[in-house]
């Protein structure tokens, strides 16, 4: 007889709870932002990188070009981003965010941190860190493949 799969333990499974821990942690700390991990991570990108193009910006934060443009539309509705024409190339939209867009967006990193924080707090430091440096090895050794 064959031994039946041990779902529990299995690495895709886990890592799809991790998520959901991660989201759900996310959403409580930042339920008065009225904002999502997908929408804090291109603002966090378009601060770090003013007027860049929306292909970059999908391509850095790892969402397809058509989901991460009709988040940039929400933002671009609550009045956090800007979007703009290439000068050069008009099919390009540059992304800027707003006053309202940086200053909300600095005052969510903090939520953020503390999100991360909770996030890892089962564990000890160093337990931590190693679980970041392999999550980031396995994310990593999937991008540089063909998917």
């Amino acid at each position: 007889m064959e031994k039946s799969f041990d779902f529990a333990h299995a690495p895709g499974h886990l890592v799809r709870r991790a998520q959901q821990i991660a989201v759900a942690l996310f959403m409580t700390e930042l339920a008065a932002e009225d904002v999502t991990p997908v929408q804090f991570a291109i603002m966090n990108a378009v601060m770090d990188t003013p007027g860049i193009d929306q292909i970059t910006l999908a391509g850095r934060v790892a969402f397809d070009a058509a989901t991460s443009g009709s988040v940039i539309g929400r933002l671009e509705t609550k009045g956090w981003i800007k979007r703009e024409p290439d000068q050069v190339d008009r099919r390009r939209k540059l992304l800027w965010l707003t006053p309202l867009g940086e200053e909300s967006t600095l005052l969510m990193k903090n939520a953020v941190e503390r999100v991360q924080d909770n996030l890892l707090k089962p564990l000890n430091q160093e337990e931590a860190q190693q679980l970041v440096g392999l999550l980031a090895k396995l994310v990593a050794g999937h991008e540089t493949q063909e998917m």
